[in-house]
């Protein structure tokens, strides 16, 4: 009922244990605090907050637009429904050293369970879009170290993505992703790598975890996780799936209440409103307070 029972505090220490093991953490990206119970629902390790999402939740394109406290109140709302740790998108750290510090501890207090930071010039674009521009090694390594060095929480993963790849290739990255190591990286994100030999290589390069982007219609192939698993990756994160699957189906329905006038042959694609009922707890709160909610759920 309410919120998740797991502190943050403690989220970020078990999320760290697991990251230790070695095994492939799956953590799909969650739309709204609804779909993220949904994740834990269904036996994932994690939730993912994508940038692009809450953008497109505000009807905005991912360059840069959305506000640190439009992202932490946000990635407030999804963390504490589930009692997973939640990584979520903080963009090039919504402005110079001094930001990226406060950046972090708002996401702290936010309860998230870490963040990464990538080295785009500003305005960022989307990892997958041509155009992109890096800072340069310097510029990158200031926004990490004023991470680490602004985190009150030593569990809170600070995770450095770089975006080097598509502009300047795949030797490039891998000196980039070793000198945000150096930085104080906790771990790495490589946007954009199109192969599971360039995957390897950045293996073989740095001894931080490593996250796989799995984003449809980029540049990367979709490998599976057994795949991703299989060379050393230790994060894969589907950040806009399960929106564009909702939207996918949000635009069917709409289509036939256009040509139908009703949405009966859609049913057997709705989600069920019993099993809406279970997922938001609606019968503990019930037993909380029976004078307030006092219902019966028909199934």
């Amino acid at each position: 009922m309410l919120y998740a029972k797991t502190s943050p505090t403690e989220k970020r220490r078990l999320f760290r244990e697991q990251l230790a093991s070695g095994e492939l953490l799956r953590f799909p990206g969650a739309f709204n605090p609804l779909s993220a119970r949904l994740i834990e629902r269904k036996g994932f390790e994690g939730v993912y907050i994508s940038g692009a999402v809450l953008a497109a939740d505000l009807g905005l394109p991912d360059i840069g637009l959305t506000t640190l406290t439009e992202v932490a109140g946000r990635g407030e709302q999804i963390a504490r429904m589930t009692e997973l740790p939640a990584i979520i998108d903080a963009d090039t750290g919504f402005g110079e050293p001094m930001n990226v510090a406060r950046t972090i501890q708002e996401l702290e207090n936010a309860g998230l369970a870490g963040c990464h930071i990538e080295d785009q010039v500003n305005p960022k674009r989307c990892g997958h879009l041509d155009g992109k521009a890096v800072v340069d090694e310097e510029t990158a390594t200031k926004r990490i170290r004023a991470a680490v060095d602004a985190r009150r929480d030593e569990n809170f993963l600070i995770m450095a993505r770089t975006d080097i790849r598509a502009a300047e290739g795949l030797d490039a990255a891998v000196d980039r992703a070793k000198a945000l190591v150096d930085a104080g990286a906790d771990a790495i994100f490589p946007e954009a790598m199109r192969t599971l030999e360039e995957f390897e290589a950045m293996r073989k390069a740095v001894d931080v975890p490593l996250l796989a982007n799995m984003t449809e219609f980029g540049k990367s192939e979709l490998f599976s996780a057994r795949q991703l698993a299989d060379v050393g990756l230790n994060i894969v994160i589907w950040p806009v799936s399960m929106l564009r699957i909702s939207m996918g189906a949000t635009g069917r329905a709409l289509d036939t209440l256009v040509e139908e006038g009703h949405l009966t042959s859609k049913l057997d694609e709705m989600q069920h409103r019993a099993d809406l009922y279970d997922l938001i707890d609606y019968e503990d709160y019930n037993h909380f307070d029976t004078n307030v909610f006092n219902f019966s759920v028909e199934r």
